[in-house]
């Protein structure tokens, strides 16, 4: 669990980062899980952007990605979600 010293760094990282996953109509499918988590893997922060065409609710949709994928949630700007998920070989050094 990441504390607030921690969330802001990690914020403050994502501010200078594009959105690497865009979530559609289509929703969460198996695909898209196994990309989040090889972009966590590789990054261990990724952004999230949920398209207006998206049938389900943001919250529910950002929930079940964290509950699957065991990932933290960092910030929500809009409709860009930001999760973090330390990977196997630390990549970034948390305060």
């Amino acid at each position: 669990m990441i504390n607030s010293k921690q969330r802001k760094y990690l914020k403050s990282l994502a501010n200078t980062i594009d959105p690497k996953i865009i979530i559609g109509k289509n929703g969460i499918t198996e695909n898209l899980l196994e990309q989040i988590n090889d972009t966590l893997e590789a990054n261990e922060i990724v952004k999230i952007k949920i398209l207006k065409n998206n049938l389900f609710d943001d919250k529910e949709t950002i929930d079940e990605i964290l509950e699957k994928l065991d990932a933290e949630f960092v910030s929500h700007m809009g409709s860009k979600f930001v999760i973090y998920r330390q990977s196997k070989e630390k990549i970034i050094e948390l305060p």
